[in-house]
């Protein structure tokens, strides 16, 4: 349809379009004066997401745009309106009873019911580039909209709180009763401690393992001494029982030794004089031999004093190497027992020291968490406080009346449309050649009377009909 056609159309139709239209518009302001005026009252609270002051750092989901909208979920729950409606007391109020009585029958919960009708007249609208969020009710009272927004608000604080607090009181309790366990365990590991070294008498044990050591130390440079003087005396001792006892030192170094084989020698060199002068048989030379004789048995007899001496030294010093392989062999049984001991110690030490820790860590945690039960402070701060509006928020007149202009200019539109498909006509020389289906030949312009027919509009100045 050509835009010609279609404006001829519509003044054709005029009277029918204009009806339709101003229909729709009266239709439209009636309907707008009659409903029930609507005030939407605002409260605006901003959601704090920095550090816990007792806790001193941020929760991970404090941050973005999920916090907010936990914020929102927060808000429009169950919890927080039903706490609306225990602070109002509103599941009270008679009539509210009666309008759910009218619209349920007394079926369900009132309380669920009024959580419904809430959420429907509930708005909440986070700011997208701030923590602020805008809780606004709507209701028909302007006084009675403004204290449900603050209601909701209020409940919504005490609620966070109470989503802080609520877990904390939990954790309390528990790290209370973990305290407790902690201290017993601490409790008896110490006294597990104590009666080991009451036991083993260690109220020292290093310094006492300190001084068994110095003596298993001295005790070892004892032996190896008195080993290597063992082995020098056992070295004399045969040599002293063997053919060359005589070239011993002892028995070089002795004085009576040495004056009696200087005597030895003297008579030797005499009985050589006396037997070359006087022969062999002589009485003096036989008195001499025996003379020497004597003294070569008590050089004899002297050596093997000596010797027998160099014999009991080393006899002593076995002895006393035994005592001191003994003494030592002790002193290292000693000292490896008081180093068991000492680790079993020290065992029991670490169990005291690990019981301690864990006391401590339960005891910081269970005190932080007593003071986070006991907070009172909520991250969530009212911004503004909702008054009761001045001019309704719905219906809006002027609102109404530019859509109802548009609704009622595209229904008249349609209807002339539609009553010109139910009787099309001639309104353009181009409709008789589409309709008629023979070339147009001339037009012919006709005066239209007073009386002529009030229908016609484009076409009757071409004095053509369709039908």
């Amino acid at each position: 349809m050509t835009f010609t056609r279609m404006l001829a159309v519509l003044l054709a139709r005029k009277k029918a379009s204009a009806a339709v239209f101003l229909l729709c518009v009266v239709v439209v302001m009636l309907v707008t004066f009659l409903l029930p005026k609507q005030y939407t009252a605002t409260a605006s609270v901003v959601a704090d997401s920095r550090p816990d002051p007792i806790t001193a750092m941020a929760s991970p989901s404090s941050f973005g745009l999920a916090f907010i909208a936990t914020q929102v979920d927060v808000i429009k729950s169950d919890r927080v309106l039903f706490r609306v409606m225990r602070n109002l007391k509103l599941t009270e109020n008679p009539t509210i009873r009666q309008q759910w009585q009218d619209e349920t029958r007394g079926d369900g919960s009132i309380e669920v019911w009024l959580a419904e009708l809430f959420k429907k007249r509930l708005d909440i609208s986070p700011s997208r580039e701030s923590n602020v969020i805008d809780v606004s009710y709507t209701a028909p009272d302007p006084r009675f909209a403004a204290g449900i927004a603050n209601a909701v608000v209020q409940a919504y604080i005490d609620t966070s709180v109470e989503l802080r607090v609520n877990p904390a009181k939990q954790y309390a309790s528990f790290f209370d009763k973990r305290a407790k366990e902690a201290r017993d365990a601490l409790e008896v590991a110490q006294k597990k401690l104590s009666a080991f070294e009451n036991e083993h008498g260690l109220l020292a044990t290093d310094q006492r393992l300190d001084l068994e050591n110095a003596r298993l130390a001295e005790l070892s440079t004892q032996m190896v001494q008195l080993q290597a003087i063992s082995a020098e005396s056992g070295s004399r001792k045969s040599q002293a029982q063997g053919a060359q006892s005589d070239r011993m030192q002892e028995v070089l170094n002795n004085p009576v030794i040495g004056s009696m084989k200087a005597d030895l020698s003297r008579q030797e060199s005499r009985l050589q004089e006396l037997s070359t002068r006087l022969g062999d048989r002589h009485p003096q030379v036989q008195e001499l031999k025996a003379l020497i004789a004597e003294l070569n048995s008590k050089i004899d007899a002297e050596t093997r004093k000596v010797t027998s001496s160099v014999g009991m030294n080393n006899a002593i010093h076995l002895q006393r190497d035994a005592q001191v392989r003994s003494e030592l062999d002790a002193q290292r049984a000693k000292v490896m027992k008081l180093k068991s001991t000492r680790d079993e110690g020290q065992v029991l030490a670490r169990e005291v020291e690990s019981a301690q820790r864990v006391f401590d860590a339960v005891t910081s945690r269970q005190s932080q968490s007593a003071l986070e039960s006991q907070s009172t402070q909520s991250n969530v701060s009212v911004l503004t406080e909702a008054v009761p509006p001045n001019d309704p928020s719905s219906p809006r007149v002027l609102l109404n009346a530019a859509l109802a202009v548009l609704l009622g200019l595209l229904l008249a539109f349609g209807t002339a449309l539609g009553l010109e498909a139910l009787d099309a006509r001639v309104r353009t020389p181009e409709d008789a050649v589409t309709l008629l289906g023979v070339p147009l030949l001339g037009q012919m312009l006709v005066s239209a009377g007073p009386r002529a027919d009030k229908r016609k509009g484009a076409a009757g100045l071409l004095g053509l009909k369709a039908r």
